[in-house]
């Protein structure tokens, strides 16, 4: 019996260190994975340079294996330099955090302002106007007249008030003209002519409203319109995209005056240098005056201090400013034009729904045309002469600046990855902003 136990004890002792090495061969192993996922995560997160991101591949990996490694393997050193690399990655993958300046979203306030006075001209004007026409205006919409019992002659000189167009939702082109239905069959339709001027004028004059004054009326889905009863037609008001559909008598009607309660009302100016007018359009650029923080674009301008400026043009809503910031080759053509508007409107929009400011990196400034003159390491070989004989035969001398904004959200975080601006300057002159497209 003695030798069997010291036998066993043996084969005990023998066994042990295999299983040892075993053991050691399984933590490595589960490191190493574990290591990938975290190299994987980390460089997800990096590729993001600040900026939040919905989801990341390699997160979940990363960390339920560094869990389950400080589970198995407490206070080992390799397991805590992982946990350790994992949590710092873990806080950066949810974005660079930034205390809000009040100055930063003084543009919010100014703007919430100046909408309560353009709005209380607004509804002063509008019931001025009801007033004005007092009983030719239906007391009720709905149902409309029947057009089977009622003729036109009878509606003369009358008018109604629609408070539910859905513009463009309802907008369709039908056999007579191009309207926005209002209306159901059991109830009867409306059908607001938007073709002319009647429409086109005040509708003009909105936009304007929404780009120099109101960013938030880009979320109002309803509009209110006095309109005049002007014809009786029959139209398919819910075309499909093969023309099916069921075809209404419906009344045609000329648009008076937009109201949009809580902002602001337009009508049609003839008289006027546009073909529509806004409550208040003549005194918003006084009023917005008192509250611009820049007025002007230095001609020393840096890249960096520029586009800081062009974003102060945007978020004060300063459209002179903004062009002013922009490269005037981008200004020569009609279509130029429009497209800075409609850039302009999408910066709008950004500021008013996703961020409320952006800092600016350091520029890259490179000489892609003519004559680098500080180009330390060429112009070592280079004598005064010889660099001047160089300038004149290389000709215009055209530099461009590459300059890095990061976006900030309402509460401080860092939104998105940097986006890269392009600035250009011509012969030494000033700096222009050269692709304003791109989001901060």
């Amino acid at each position: 019996m003695k030798h069997l136990i010291m036998a066993v004890l043996a084969c005990a002792a023998i066994a042990m260190p295999g299983r040892s090495q075993a053991d050691e061969a399984q933590k490595k192993r589960q490191i190493g994975q574990a290591s990938f996922y975290v190299r994987e995560f980390e460089q997800e997160v990096e590729r993001q340079r600040g900026g939040a991101k919905a989801t990341y591949r390699s997160q979940k990996d990363a960390l339920e294996r560094v869990k389950n490694l400080k589970s198995e393997y407490p206070g080992d050193e390799e397991v805590e330099e992982l946990f350790r690399r994992v949590k710092k990655a873990l806080k950066k993958s949810k974005g660079d955090y930034s205390e809000v300046d009040e100055a930063w979203i003084a543009y919010k306030n100014n703007e919430e302002n100046l909408r309560k006075q353009i709005a209380a001209m607004a509804a002063e004007e509008w019931n001025k106007l009801l007033a004005e026409y007092g009983e030719a205006v239906l007391p009720r919409a709905f149902p409309t007249p029947d057009s089977a019992e009622v003729t036109v002659d009878d509606l003369e000189g009358k008018y109604v008030v629609l408070d539910s167009i859905e513009y463009p939702a309802n907008q369709f082109y039908g056999e007579t003209g191009e309207f926005v239905a209002s209306g159901k069959p059991s109830e009867g339709y409306y059908f607001l002519a938007i073709g002319g001027r009647d429409w086109l004028g005040p509708y003009e004059a909105v936009k304007r409203y929404r780009r120099n004054v109101d960013s938030t009326l880009g979320d109002v889905r309803k509009w209110t319109v006095l309109a005049k009863f002007h014809n009786v037609t029959m139209e398919n008001p819910r075309p499909s995209e093969d023309g099916a559909g069921a075809a209404y008598w419906g009344w045609v009607m000329k648009p008076v005056a937009l109201y949009v309660p809580g902002h602001v009302v337009a009508k049609r100016d003839s008289a006027g240098d546009k073909t529509g007018r806004y409550s208040g359009e003549d005194k918003v650029e006084a009023i917005k005056d008192g509250w611009y923080t820049v007025k002007s674009v230095p001609a020393d301008v840096t890249p960096e201090k520029l586009m800081e400026i062009f974003m102060t043009a945007i978020k004060e809503k300063n459209y002179p400013l903004y062009l002013d910031c922009i490269d005037p080759e981008r200004q020569q053509t009609e279509v130029a034009q429009d497209l800075m508007r409609y850039h302009w409107d999408l910066h709008q929009e950004r500021f008013h729904k996703e961020y409320v400011h952006a800092t600016f990196g350091p520029a890259k400034i490179t000489v892609v045309k003519g004559f680098d003159d500080g180009n330390e390491l060429e112009n070592f070989f280079l004598d005064d002469d010889e660099k001047e004989e160089l300038k004149k035969a290389a000709g215009e001398k055209v530099e461009e600046a590459e300059v890095e904004s990061k976006a900030i959200d309402p509460n401080g975080r860092q939104l998105g990855t940097p986006t890269m601006h392009k600035l250009i300057r011509r012969d030494g002159g000033r700096w222009y902003v050269e692709d304003y497209e791109p989001r901060f």
